[in-house]
């Protein structure tokens, strides 16, 4: 990295090299039995310059060549985005643990245990389950090193397994699953058991579901499809610089329930989204995007933030072959005060929803969401009584978390980096199929 960054430092303005390396092992289940155990590794270095104030940009996986990426970069830098950021200079980083070595000692056996094991058992309750697995293990090494004296390097371990079960009897099809994820080794599957299992229960019986307008309370996994694409999209700096955001006039107006927050918070310790700096060298921090309904900060990378005129919030994500763009690093529902039970008790008909299929149709910019019920239930005074078909959801999602219900008092990790409680909204479109 330095090798480069010395050449591209004699022919540019300011220069940055980025390198990442990964390494990592699945074992993947298909038809409830081990299909394969694979291991990859990859690595690659990014440059980025900045010559005659316009952006250069070349990257290649090779572990030579360094003199070619500078060619490259400089024969770009003329068609390159007007570069309106400043590398940072050396920071001080918050302490942020990310990387569990004993990831790297857990044996491909024990995988294979662990993804049967976990098939095996949710079986165990439902034999005529039909059901994919996977276990990973990884480790990343990132390295951010720029022409302003900026040097960071640190690695990050990632764990996590998974199950989808699919459930036919005749034309009908359930399906069913959970996971979870995390920078430590993972070995107990009980969590992750009892909720498919809580599914198969809860969905037992069918049950013709109510129309109109109703309560609706979103399960985490129901929030992550249906309300946080558009919050996503929304507060992403990008959409907010091009007039694109709803929410971009709004900073520091109440636009939401008065028990809604929501924070950004890459210090995290053993999450899969966190680190203790971006991918541009920019410091992790905790960034409060809505702070008791009020709309607090977008998320910024250099660029967007210089264009913008503010600062980098430590969101500039990349892969090797992209330049940084803002994205959410580790995500977090404030909990509320209520139960799942009190919740449901509250209900004389209506639904919950579990998981959604294309719920990203319509006007996602303008927080809109639609899409069809793949998991969900009917609710009847107070009680589940079986699951819906056929049966579809939309709202839009700056109406309805305007005034919510209640919001549970307890929240679930959702694919390791978004923490949600259950959101009980008190008016969501139903519309169901005609039998």
């Amino acid at each position: 990295m330095e090798e480069l960054l010395d050449l591209a430092k004699k022919v540019a303005d300011e220069a940055e090299v980025f390198s990442i390396s990964h390494i990592e092992t699945d074992a993947v289940f298909e038809a409830n039995r081990l299909k394969h155990v694979q291991s990859r590794e990859s690595s690659g270095r990014a440059l980025r310059i900045i010559k005659e104030g316009r952006i250069g940009f070349a990257a290649s996986n090779k572990t030579d060549g360094a003199q070619e990426l500078v060619d490259m970069a400089l024969e770009m830098a003329p068609f390159g985005a007007e570069a309106r950021f400043e590398f940072p200079q050396l920071e001080t980083y918050p302490e942020v643990e990310v990387y569990d070595p004993d990831v790297e000692v857990v044996s491909e056996k024990s995988m294979v245990d662990l993804g049967q094991s976990l098939i095996d058992k949710v079986r165990g309750h439902t034999p005529e389950l039909v059901c994919e697995a996977s276990v990973s293990r990884g480790i990343i090494s990132v390295g951010v090193f720029n022409s302003r004296g900026s040097r960071v390097e640190y690695r990050k371990s990632l764990f996590g397994f998974g199950l989808e079960g699919v459930l036919i009897r005749g034309t009908d099809m359930l399906f069913v699953g959970d996971s979870d994820s995390s920078c430590h080794p993972l070995t107990d599957v009980s969590a992750v058991i009892a909720a498919t299992i809580e599914q198969l229960e809860r969905a037992r019986e069918t049950a013709q579901a109510p129309v109109g307008q109703l309560p609706v309370i979103f399960t985490p996994n129901g929030v992550a499809m249906a309300l946080m694409p558009p919050l996503a999209m929304a507060v992403n700096g990008k959409t907010v610089l091009q007039g694109a955001s709803p929410l971009g006039q709004r900073k520091g107006e109440q636009v939401f329930d008065s028990r809604i927050s929501v924070w950004d918070d890459a210090t995290m310790d053993f999450r899969p989204g966190s680190r203790f700096c971006d991918g541009e060298g920019v410091p992790s921090q905790r960034t409060a995007i809505i702070e008791n309904g009020v709309v607090g900060s977008f998320l910024y990378d250099l660029q967007t933030a210089a264009l913008a005129g503010t600062r980098s919030t430590g969101n500039g994500a990349r892969g090797l072959a992209t330049l940084p763009s803002p994205s959410p690093s580790t995500v977090v529902i404030e909990n509320g005060e209520a139960s799942f039970e009190e919740m449901l008790g509250d209900i004389k008909e209506g639904l919950v929803v579990e998981q959604l299929l294309g719920a990203a149709q319509g006007n996602v910019l303008g927080g809109d969401f639609s899409g069809n019920i793949l998991l969900g239930y009917v609710v009847r005074n107070g009680e589940i009584v079986g699951r819906v078909k056929d049966t579809m959801v939309s709202g839009n999602v700056y109406e309805v978390l305007k005034e919510v219900a209640a919001i549970e008092s307890e929240g679930k990790w959702v694919g390791g980096r978004v923490r949600i409680p259950h959101i009980y909204c008190h008016s969501i479109a139903v519309s169901a199929k005609e039998r």
